[in-house]
């Protein structure tokens, strides 16, 4: 399947094949990376870092890609240092610096912005991150990290836990596994739930088999898979109800008595009081590894956007 020059602001703008066809390329990539062969398919070409809020795996993982194949990268972080402080426009911004690159890695705390720079620009366009809405290739990593360690997606039990309202990551991914027929359960406490809105077009859409709790005990229990993510505290205007949040809302040993044997802990990190960093060293933790996956599966983006 051709998706050269193809913007992937939203997970919704691929289709079934499209995501398979990404996972299977980046299956060629580990098994490259493994054989630790030397790629050049990029070689001449350059990617754009454009990065307006922090970043460690999403930023560095897409430049270790693109080196591995060969390539470049113009890094935008320090806005400081850019014109962007004498007023210059994002437009005007984008359509600089894809005079510069071949491809534009975008994050940016403002929801739609990815979306506009793909309607500007001439040059492929990947959402990085975009506030509080999508963070796609994040949800591509996860999508391959499930299917690398359970040799499926398909039929698995999913549990969803932490702050799926803010979390950008979960509405990314809740939206992937419904698709790829996963059943999902969703975990939340009480102000922090998938907002309805995305229930109900997936259970629309796809016929998803979703369960909602607000127990991380009763709905780990029967979860293949437990993705959780952090509660975002820099999206609450009330700093002390986050903090109280996270002290109560977590992974611990005694909630995964409950848990299969064969559960995988995936996180999209960074994690800060979620999980218990005893968990870190058991057979459930699969975190670092997800980690990992980044390089391997964005190599396999960059290589079918840009050729």
């Amino acid at each position: 399947m051709n998706l050269k020059s193809k913007n992937i602001v939203s997970v919704r703008d691929l289709s079934k094949e499209e995501i398979k066809t990404i996972l299977q390329k980046a299956k060629e990539m580990e098994e490259l990376l493994n054989s630790n062969k030397s790629l050049d398919t990029m070689r001449g070409k350059i990617l754009a870092n454009m990065f307006f809020e922090p970043s460690t795996r999403t930023k560095f993982s897409f430049a270790s890609a693109m080196q591995k194949l060969g390539g470049q990268v113009l890094t935008l972080e320090d806005t400081e240092s850019t014109s962007i402080v004498k007023g210059e426009s994002l437009i005007d911004t984008i359509k600089m610096m894809e005079k510069y690159s071949d491809l534009i890695v975008i994050r940016h705390p403002r929801e739609g912005s990815a979306r506009l720079a793909a309607e500007v620009s001439s040059k492929p366009v990947i959402n990085g991150g975009d506030g509080a809405n999508q963070h796609p290739t994040q949800t591509l990593l996860d999508l391959y990290t499930i299917r690398r360690l359970k040799g499926k997606i398909e039929g698995l039990n999913v549990a969803l836990i932490g702050d799926l309202k803010h979390g950008r990551v979960m509405k990314s991914l809740a939206y992937a596994l419904a698709r790829l027929d996963a059943r999902l359960t969703l975990i939340a406490p009480i102000g922090m739930e998938m907002p309805q809105v995305i229930v109900e077009e997936l259970i629309e859409k796809f016929d998803a088999d979703i369960m909602r709790t607000t127990s991380i005990t009763s709905g780990i229990k029967e979860a293949d898979v437990a993705y959780v993510c952090r509660v975002q505290t820099e999206r609450f205007e009330d700093v002390y109800e986050a903090e109280k949040m996270q002290r109560a809302f977590r992974i611990t040993q005694d909630v995964l008595k409950h848990a299969k044997d064969e559960l995988i802990i995936l996180h999209a990190l960074p994690k800060t009081t979620e999980i218990d960093p005893k968990i870190d060293e058991t057979r459930y933790a699969k975190y670092y590894q997800q980690a990992f996956y980044g390089v391997p599966v964005r190599m396999a983006i960059i290589s079918l956007l840009v050729k």
